[in-house]
Protein backbone atom coordinates (compact mmCIF):
# COMPACT_ATOMS: atom_id res chain seq x y z
CA UNK A 1 0.00 0.00 0.00
CA UNK A 2 1.69 3.85 -1.14
CA UNK A 3 1.34 6.73 0.60
CA UNK A 4 -1.67 8.12 -0.82
CA UNK A 5 -3.51 4.67 0.09
CA UNK A 6 -2.54 4.91 3.59
CA UNK A 7 -4.17 8.79 3.35
CA UNK A 8 -7.19 8.61 1.65
CA UNK A 9 -8.00 5.16 2.06
CA UNK A 10 -7.29 3.11 -1.27
CA UNK A 11 -8.83 -0.01 -1.84
CA UNK A 12 -9.30 -1.03 1.52
CA UNK A 13 -11.02 1.73 2.07
CA UNK A 14 -13.38 1.77 -0.76
CA UNK A 15 -16.96 2.56 0.26
CA UNK A 16 -19.39 -0.29 0.24
CA UNK A 17 -22.10 -0.19 -2.28
CA UNK A 18 -25.81 -1.09 -0.99
CA UNK A 19 -29.37 -1.44 -3.10
CA UNK A 20 -29.25 2.45 -3.76
CA UNK A 21 -26.05 2.34 -5.04
CA UNK A 22 -27.35 -0.69 -6.76
CA UNK A 23 -30.39 0.19 -8.59
CA UNK A 24 -28.62 3.97 -9.63
CA UNK A 25 -25.61 2.08 -11.24
CA UNK A 26 -27.54 -0.43 -13.63
CA UNK A 27 -29.40 2.55 -14.32
CA UNK A 28 -25.89 4.53 -15.28
CA UNK A 29 -24.35 1.79 -16.97
CA UNK A 30 -27.70 1.66 -19.56
CA UNK A 31 -26.97 5.48 -19.72
CA UNK A 32 -23.45 4.91 -20.48
CA UNK A 33 -23.05 1.32 -22.11
CA UNK A 34 -23.12 3.37 -25.75
CA UNK A 35 -19.94 5.39 -25.09
CA UNK A 36 -22.10 8.05 -24.24
CA UNK A 37 -24.60 9.54 -22.06
CA UNK A 38 -27.60 11.45 -23.82
CA UNK A 39 -29.67 14.13 -22.49
CA UNK A 40 -32.61 11.93 -22.96
CA UNK A 41 -30.97 9.25 -21.17
CA UNK A 42 -29.89 11.37 -18.29
CA UNK A 43 -33.82 12.88 -17.34
CA UNK A 44 -35.03 8.89 -17.65
CA UNK A 45 -32.70 7.91 -15.42
CA UNK A 46 -33.17 11.43 -13.01
CA UNK A 47 -36.85 10.50 -12.81
CA UNK A 48 -36.87 7.27 -12.45
CA UNK A 49 -34.74 7.30 -9.63
CA UNK A 50 -36.99 10.59 -7.84
CA UNK A 51 -40.27 8.43 -8.08
CA UNK A 52 -39.11 5.47 -6.23
CA UNK A 53 -39.17 4.69 -2.61
CA UNK A 54 -35.57 3.25 -2.26
CA UNK A 55 -34.50 7.06 -2.56
CA UNK A 56 -37.66 8.96 -0.99
CA UNK A 57 -35.72 9.98 2.26
CA UNK A 58 -32.22 10.72 0.29
CA UNK A 59 -31.45 14.27 1.12
CA UNK A 60 -30.00 15.67 -2.42
CA UNK A 61 -26.77 15.85 -0.92
CA UNK A 62 -26.68 12.48 -0.12
CA UNK A 63 -27.87 11.43 -3.42
CA UNK A 64 -25.52 13.74 -5.53
CA UNK A 65 -22.48 11.96 -3.44
CA UNK A 66 -24.35 8.60 -4.27
CA UNK A 67 -23.96 9.84 -7.82
CA UNK A 68 -20.55 11.00 -7.54
CA UNK A 69 -19.29 7.66 -6.43
CA UNK A 70 -20.82 5.72 -9.42
CA UNK A 71 -19.78 8.12 -11.57
CA UNK A 72 -16.00 7.88 -10.24
CA UNK A 73 -16.36 3.69 -10.97
CA UNK A 74 -17.77 4.72 -14.44
CA UNK A 75 -15.06 6.77 -15.18
CA UNK A 76 -12.20 4.72 -14.24
CA UNK A 77 -13.44 1.49 -15.49
CA UNK A 78 -16.23 1.73 -17.55
CA UNK A 79 -19.82 0.23 -17.70
CA UNK A 80 -18.81 -2.94 -17.30
CA UNK A 81 -16.52 -2.36 -13.93
CA UNK A 82 -19.61 -0.07 -12.51
CA UNK A 83 -21.90 -3.16 -13.37
CA UNK A 84 -19.72 -5.64 -11.57
CA UNK A 85 -20.30 -3.52 -8.62
CA UNK A 86 -23.48 -2.81 -8.45
CA UNK A 87 -25.28 -6.44 -9.46
CA UNK A 88 -24.41 -7.88 -6.61
CA UNK A 89 -26.13 -5.46 -4.16
CA UNK A 90 -29.33 -5.16 -6.11
CA UNK A 91 -32.03 -6.40 -3.99
CA UNK A 92 -33.64 -9.98 -6.00
CA UNK A 93 -36.82 -7.98 -5.91
CA UNK A 94 -35.43 -5.11 -7.84
CA UNK A 95 -33.87 -7.08 -10.64
CA UNK A 96 -37.33 -7.11 -13.06
CA UNK A 97 -37.54 -3.94 -11.99
CA UNK A 98 -33.58 -2.54 -12.90
CA UNK A 99 -34.15 -4.63 -16.00
CA UNK A 100 -37.57 -2.24 -17.03
CA UNK A 101 -35.67 0.75 -16.06
CA UNK A 102 -32.62 -0.14 -18.24
CA UNK A 103 -34.60 -0.79 -21.48
CA UNK A 104 -36.08 2.18 -21.13
CA UNK A 105 -33.24 4.44 -20.94
CA UNK A 106 -31.62 3.06 -23.64
CA UNK A 107 -34.93 3.22 -25.68
CA UNK A 108 -34.85 6.96 -24.41
CA UNK A 109 -32.90 8.40 -27.32
CA UNK A 110 -34.81 6.53 -29.80
CA UNK A 111 -32.11 4.64 -30.92
CA UNK A 112 -30.58 1.09 -29.96
CA UNK A 113 -26.89 0.88 -31.19
CA UNK A 114 -25.33 -2.61 -31.11
CA UNK A 115 -23.13 -1.59 -27.95
CA UNK A 116 -26.86 -1.18 -26.08
CA UNK A 117 -27.83 -4.34 -27.52
CA UNK A 118 -25.07 -6.08 -26.10
CA UNK A 119 -25.36 -4.63 -22.83
CA UNK A 120 -29.19 -5.64 -22.58
CA UNK A 121 -28.29 -9.06 -23.16
CA UNK A 122 -25.46 -8.90 -20.73
CA UNK A 123 -27.34 -7.30 -17.88
CA UNK A 124 -30.05 -9.73 -18.68
CA UNK A 125 -27.75 -12.93 -17.85
CA UNK A 126 -26.20 -10.88 -14.64
CA UNK A 127 -29.63 -10.19 -13.21
CA UNK A 128 -30.57 -13.86 -13.96
CA UNK A 129 -33.43 -12.87 -15.97
CA UNK A 130 -35.16 -15.48 -17.85
CA UNK A 131 -35.05 -15.11 -21.82
CA UNK A 132 -38.58 -15.08 -22.41
CA UNK A 133 -39.77 -12.84 -19.39
CA UNK A 134 -36.66 -10.32 -20.73
CA UNK A 135 -38.40 -10.72 -24.18
CA UNK A 136 -41.39 -9.57 -22.85
CA UNK A 137 -40.23 -6.42 -20.39
CA UNK A 138 -38.50 -5.61 -23.52
CA UNK A 139 -41.33 -5.41 -25.50
CA UNK A 140 -43.28 -3.85 -22.80
CA UNK A 141 -40.94 -0.98 -22.91
CA UNK A 142 -40.16 -0.66 -27.09
CA UNK A 143 -44.67 -0.10 -26.78
CA UNK A 144 -43.98 2.84 -24.11
CA UNK A 145 -41.41 4.30 -26.09
CA UNK A 146 -43.23 5.11 -29.41
CA UNK A 147 -44.12 7.94 -30.93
Amino acid sequence: MGLFDNLFGGVAGEQQFGPQEGFAGVLLCASACDGHIADEEVSSLVTTLARMKLYQNMTGQRFNSMMDKLLGVLKRGGPEKLLEKVVPVLPPELRETAFANACDIVLADGVVEDAEKEFINKLMSQLGIAGDRALTIVDVMIVKNRG
